[in-house]
């Protein structure tokens, strides 16, 4: 992991260059993305299969009902049971996430609405092939769930023609009626543009790998996606001296087993625990199954930062924008009001961010890669639109309308005014 000093004078110059390289990777895929894109666009199902085939060594695009109950049957009753407190858990708090309506009548009987109806249909797209994801299942169709969306499809790479029994249960919960076995960025086009055998969507929500990321950026405008970058993940940790290195060290395994392009970082006063954590690191790191992914991520991507302020926790924190951020410290409340851009913060040392990955009920998909600078995670919200509606009284137009002619004609806009005009009384 790379070890930098905030003390030293070309501190900001290097990590603006780590974290810039580190987006590059991530948008890297550009060129073969909108390959696939086009080819799937054109030639629909047919390509669909071959990259499939290619990939997921998957050959089939739509699993049977068949299929789907008979890898639920096989799944552990206790995993069962684990899935529906966290659905239980996400619906509450998403529940209450709700917005009302705006109905405002002005003094001129002129009537201003402003009504929050749901998207008619969306896709989740749930990571999977080789993984296999049933919390992100939850997180991206509860939220549509509470809004109203009518038709809800749940695209999910499988392996070798099998999806994961876990996330297929998870799908049932939130009851999904379409389910497809597939991944990557020609799954997202075709969803996007539609097939014989899938109907497009109007969004597509859900976290990916930097292939689909950016195959989501390639497709909006003809779909919609989050208002946000939901890539590879991230998570930034903040420790004290009373922070335990053991646990630290887990959290930071934790984010990066995800991908080899996820992005752990620690942030600290203490120089002392920064050395306790790398070694605790290289002990924990050998009894994961995901060794090879963790490790490759914490080598190309972990930084260990040594602070010497509070202050410079919070603008580094605040440049850096992570999808996670745990304040593993005794005294969070001192900086955590200074902190602005984070996808979500855990405060406190029992306050893990692999919690929040599962049942606490805050959503997991989150923005990545600096967009929480500017976007916010999964809401209820992600599943509305808005729209106006203006019903203006004979009164409202002959008292407003001369302030509005005034200023169409100031913009050169002569039509605008025109329209106005014709409708005022003649005195």
């Amino acid at each position: 992991m790379k070890v930098l000093d905030s003390s030293k004078k070309n501190f900001d110059k290097l990590l603006d260059n780590l974290l810039m390289q580190r987006k590059r990777k991530v948008q890297s895929s550009s060129v073969s993305v909108t390959n696939i894109i086009k080819d799937v666009k054109k030639n629909g199902d047919k390509a669909l299969l071959k990259y499939e085939k290619k990939f997921n060594k998957n050959s089939v695009i739509k699993p049977s009902s068949n299929q789907i109950q008979k890898s639920i049957q096989s799944l552990n009753s206790i995993v069962k049971k684990s899935i529906d407190t966290a659905y239980n858990r996400i619906y509450k708090f998403h529940s209450l996430q709700k917005f009302k309506n705006i109905s405002y009548t002005d003094k001129f009987k002129n009537k201003l609405e402003y009504k929050y109806l749901p998207i008619e249909s969306i896709a989740i797209y749930v990571p999977g092939s080789t993984a296999s994801y049933p919390s992100s299942v939850l997180m991206n169709a509860i939220p549509a769930i509470v809004a109203g969306v009518k038709r809800i499809v749940m695209i999910n790479p499988g392996y070798k023609g099998k999806q994961n029994p876990a996330v297929l249960y998870a799908a049932k919960k939130c009851r999904i009626k379409e389910i497809y076995s597939i991944g990557g960025p020609s799954a997202i086009a075709a969803v996007s543009y539609g097939t014989k055998k899938i109907k497009k969507v109007d969004k597509i929500v859900g976290p990916g790998n930097a292939y689909v990321a950016a195959a989501k950026k390639e497709v909006f405008g003809d779909v919609g996606i989050e208002g946000m970058t939901a890539g590879p993940s991230e998570v930034t940790i903040v420790c004290d001296k009373y922070s335990n290195p053991e646990w630290v060290a887990s959290d930071l395994i934790g984010q990066a087993e995800h991908d080899y392009l996820a992005q752990c970082i620690l942030i600290s006063k203490d120089k002392n625990l920064l050395d306790k954590v790398k070694t605790e690191i290289f002990k924990q790191l050998k009894e994961i199954p995901r060794e090879s992914i963790a490790k490759r991520s914490l080598q190309n991507n972990g930084i260990l930062i040594y602070v010497n302020s509070d202050k410079k926790i919070v603008n580094i924190v605040n440049k850096i924008a992570p999808e996670h951020l745990e304040l593993n410290v005794k005294n969070y409340k001192s900086i955590v009001s200074k902190i602005k851009n984070s996808g979500s913060i855990c405060l406190g040392k029992y306050a893990v961010m692999a919690m929040t990955d599962y049942n606490v009920g805050s959503n997991h998909v989150l923005p990545t890669n600096g967009s929480a600078k500017y976007s916010s995670g999964i809401s209820v919200n992600e599943f509305y639109k808005r729209i106006s509606y203006i019903n203006l009284s004979k009164k409202g137009i002959e008292s407003l309308g001369p302030s509005v002619i005034t200023l169409a004609n100031y913009e050169g806009l002569v039509g605008h005014a025109q329209s106005v005009l014709k409708r005022i009384r003649r005195k």
